[in-house]
């Protein structure tokens, strides 16, 4: 009989979260030093629960990253570096989409375009390919896919139901239907449900709506997602709009979803520009929650509906300001490898 692949969900066992380094070539450049400190307390946050993976351009990035980590007093124990070039530091959109196949994995390598030429990303587009000839994996084949997909587009309940934004894939692909994206996106990525949202955005967001800074399952019933409660501001329809979509989604078993409205942070204002600070960016790890904390009074608020949407974990937060800069936050810098993918 031959093996099933299966699409797990963030919330199941991992082995190990991947990040990427800033560093003076890449977009982080000009403030360095604010995002290092952010990258820091992500690694502080990650090896109290699992190991972190860090990969590194060179030999002097390595050593400065292991310097700055271990005067943290960070446990270096729980911290594996990996050589290879990459143009910036979205794992996320950049790294491996794994599928659980029998006893190892199948890893999933779309194209990876720079959110749809919006940025170079021919380093990027190689990073799977590299990382997986360089034997980072364990027990793996890797599935080239020519296919422009970035995993910060898709949301898995584990059992085969997807949540994605009409409006991401729609832009990367404008030629190809709902029924044509909905099947494809199901075989490869082995769902039998497909839910589209056709509304929410944030201003300042480069990704054209990923799922992730929107919308995140927080179980088979459950649906944690960012709100927006003050009319006056511009993201307050869209927001509202999605709300009332995703309370007409249901289950497998035709429930209603189990609902948690994210509070809305005041608006983050950078040299003239918005930026896209969402509390629905966080990242599941191994007995925890860590959250994207922005300096806001409503970080605590957010803290406490986590803490309700997922009883069972520590809620950390993380602090995430310097990464909306960029227009991402700590979801977005991180890739989770699931139980049995590294040593």
């Amino acid at each position: 009989m031959p093996n099933v692949a299966r699409f797990p969900a963030e919330w199941e066992p991992q082995s190990a979260v991947l990040i990427a380094w800033p560093n003076a070539d890449t977009d982080w450049a000009d403030r360095l030093g604010e995002v290092e400190e952010t990258y820091i307390a992500l690694v502080a946050a990650i090896t109290r629960f699992q190991p972190a993976v860090i990969i590194v351009a060179d030999e002097d990035v390595e050593a400065y990253a292991r310097a700055r980590l271990s005067s943290a007093r960070i446990d270096m124990d729980g911290v594996r570096f990996v050589e290879a070039p990459y143009d910036d530091t979205w794992l996320r959109d950049s790294g491996p989409i794994s599928l659980r196949e029998g006893p190892g994995f199948r890893l999933l390598d779309f194209r990876f375009t720079g959110w749809g030429g919006k940025f170079d990303a021919s380093q990027d587009d190689l990073l799977v390919e590299r990382l997986h000839e360089a034997g980072t994996f364990l027990n793996s084949a890797r599935q080239s896919i020519d296919f422009a997909l970035e995993g910060g587009a898709i949301e898995t309940d584990g059992a085969g139901t997807l949540l994605s934004t009409w409006q991401c894939l729609h832009e990367r692909h404008p030629e190809v239907s709902r029924e044509e994206l909905t099947a494809k996106l199901a075989g490869w990525l082995q769902q039998d449900r497909v839910l589209w949202l056709d509304h929410g955005y944030l201003e300042g967001d480069d990704t054209d709506a990923h799922i992730d800074t929107l919308a995140r399952f927080a179980g088979s019933d459950a649906i944690v997602f960012q709100g927006c409660d003050d009319p006056t501001d511009s993201h307050y329809a869209e927001l509202q709009a999605m709300a009332n979509e995703l309370a007409a989604l249901t289950t497998r078993d035709g429930l209603p979803y189990r609902l948690f409205p994210l509070p809305w942070p005041q608006p983050v204002i950078d040299e003239g520009r918005r930026l896209a600070a969402s509390y629905a960016n966080f990242l599941i790890v191994n007995g925890a929650v860590l959250m994207p904390a922005y300096g806001d009074p409503a970080d605590a608020s957010a803290q406490a509906v986590l803490a309700e949407a997922f009883p069972d974990r520590q809620i950390v937060p993380v602090p995430c300001r310097p990464l909306i800069w960029q227009n991402g936050s700590l979801h977005c810098i991180t890739m989770q490898l699931p139980k049995g993918l590294v040593a």
